[in-house]
């Protein structure tokens, strides 16, 4: 098995690892999700965010602060141009980020699980460690489109990549969609950069490159099934067509050691967001 994950990532840029949750388990993460959505309706700050937008959030100081907080970012067409809600709070959401991993107890129980930890000794991680988390609700009918990118455009590292975590909570269809792959993309370097100046404010480093459809490969998949995802992948997803929400778990782990995580990402390291080395972190939790 670890041959195999590993040969698999190595050549593909992603690796498809099913039942990595059992049902209940997605369950659980998902009742979660939705009840993140109860917490929204009284916000006085509420945050687009468009990842198929060519300026998704760069400048919001919302967005950018949420390295060690909980934060809530709405779909661009629930809101009207006033701020007002158009549609339901529980389906509104495009993501809650980017701390779960640390400050949600039902979040961390499985980001830093004996799985992760497991599947990371399988790649090769020396000193792995979480930066980020995102709860995904992709809502059926007002779920946008995420172009094609690469992770390490805003989450830079290196010489090794970050990798993420993405986890079906539900059956992820082309119809509800789901992920598309390029497979061997992550062979062609880096291919864009989102920086921070030193006002603080992000901005890429060259125009979005224009991918062949040809070149993609659909992945649906079902709930509770992982999808490992090599930083330097191109993948995206479509607009959700359907009548069914596609919510997932994700979160990105880095190599820390003899590696660099650059000072111009958007996020970065901090007293309340510490980058802690995952397989040292059950001692930590259990004492909390």
């Amino acid at each position: 098995m670890h041959d195999s994950i590993r040969n698999q990532f190595d050549r593909d840029g992603y690796v498809v690892l099913e039942d990595f949750l059992r049902p209940a388990e997605c369950d659980e993460l998902a009742s979660a999700g939705i009840e993140l959505t109860k917490q929204i309706q009284d916000s006085s700050q509420r945050s687009v965010f468009s990842a198929s937008s060519e300026n998704p959030a760069v400048k919001d100081k919302y967005f950018i602060e949420s390295n060690d907080k909980i934060r809530y970012f709405f779909e661009e067409n629930a809101l009207t141009e006033t701020g007002e809600l158009k549609v339901d709070p529980s389906i509104s959401l495009n993501k809650v980020g980017h701390a779960l991993h640390l400050l949600h107890p039902i979040f961390r129980c499985y980001t830093y699980s004996d799985r992760v930890k497991a599947v990371c000794q399988q790649l090769g991680f020396k000193e792995p460690a979480v930066v980020q988390s995102m709860y995904i609700y992709k809502n059926p009918g007002i779920g946008g489109e995420v172009k094609p990118h690469q992770d390490i455009t805003y989450l830079h590292t290196e010489p090794i990549p970050p990798v993420g975590f993405w986890i079906a909570l539900q059956d992820a269809t082309l119809q509800n969609g789901c992920l598309w792959m390029s497979p061997g993309s992550h062979k062609s370097g880096v291919h864009r950069r989102m920086q921070k100046n030193e006002e603080g404010i992000l901005d890429y480093d060259r125009p979005a490159p224009i991918y062949p459809q040809s070149s993609f490969t659909a992945v649906p998949v079902s709930k509770g099934t992982c999808i490992l995802i090599h930083g330097n992948v191109v993948h995206k997803s479509a607009h959700n067509s359907s009548d069914k929400s596609r919510h997932a778990y994700t979160f990105h782990i880095i190599e820390k050691k003899d590696n660099k995580f650059s000072t111009d990402n958007w996020l970065a390291e901090g007293k309340g967001a510490p980058f802690v080395n995952l397989y040292t972190t059950s001692q930590m939790i259990d004492q909390e």
